[in-house]
């Protein structure tokens, strides 16, 4: 089928949804200029010095970092919130919130990104899950409590050794403090932020059982196949329609709608036809 009609069958799909919910992975911030970390060359050409330290993503976004050398743990992702800081979201972003509000549907954000990149597109956090956590909230190390606050740290980095030139303490117990993320073999996650996001989503979701669900569904890869999952699953519901939106793996079965391209000219794509 042309790209043209997939673009038109996305675009009756959601103008007879009730509900919009967009699931999103890393490919949707490729059209922001966020870096593609799509195996380990991808990570390696945005991070030279670990590529010369043999480092790969799964290594650099390790809890045991922090324990070892707080201040080379930070050094990514004290890089990464600052990146993330000066991002602005593509108007993609904007494009989704307008359909839900022209065609009056409930909608529902579920994201493995880290960024808080739909927040700062202006997306309510109550409508917002982040199944990975957020580099927008720290908590402790070790951790010495349950307590999850904002991350408004500076974090200098010296990107030639990604090292942080200073390292955020916990406010309890001065140890380190660490981002709210679920990293490769994490431990120490607190995952009650995230818990209380998926609780709020539930219930979306059982408000809109017998209604009609569009699920677009942006820049999710098959290599950590969270989204990819969790969109398959709404999609197997009665009255649900996903549209997959993905430049190299757009493949879904079950009479879904697959996109093969990038993000933002999927979506733009999809809104010549609504």
């Amino acid at each position: 089928m042309p790209l043209s009609e997939r673009f038109e069958k996305a675009a009756e799909a959601i103008k007879a949804a009730k509900a919009m919910i967009v699931t999103s992975g890393a490919g949707m911030g490729v059209d922001s200029g966020l870096p593609d970390f799509r195996g380990d060359q991808g990570f390696w050409n945005a991070y030279p010095m670990y590529a010369h330290l043999g480092i790969s993503f799964i290594d650099a976004a390790n809890p045991s970092n922090f324990e070892g050398d707080p201040a080379f743990g930070w050094g990514f992702y004290g890089h990464r919130t600052n990146l993330y800081r000066e991002t602005e979201p593509h108007h993609g972003f904007q494009m989704l919130q307008d359909w839900a509000v022209e065609y009056g549907q409930d909608s529902f954000v579920v994201t493995s990104n880290v960024d808080g990149q739909f927040q700062k597109a202006g997306y309510r956090e109550d409508q917002i899950l982040e199944v990975h956590g957020s580099i927008n909230h720290l908590q402790c190390l070790t951790p010495c409590c349950n307590d999850i606050w904002d991350n408004n740290e500076v974090i200098p980095v010296d990107f030639d050794t990604m090292r942080a030139q200073q390292v955020p303490q916990c406010r309890h117990c001065s140890r380190p403090a660490r981002p709210n993320i679920l990293m490769f073999g994490d431990y120490s996650w607190l995952s009650d932020r995230t818990r209380g996001q998926e609780m709020r989503f539930d219930s979306f979701l059982n408000e809109h059982q017998h209604a009609p669900i569009v699920v677009i569904e942006m820049g999710a890869g098959t290599s950590i196949p969270t989204i990819r999952y969790m969109s398959e699953r709404i999609g197997q519901r009665s009255g649900a329609t996903v549209i997959r939106i993905n430049p190299r793996e757009s493949h879904i079965a079950g009479g879904h709608t697959s996109l093969p391209c990038g993000a933002l000219e999927g979506l733009e794509g999809i809104d010549e036809f609504l």
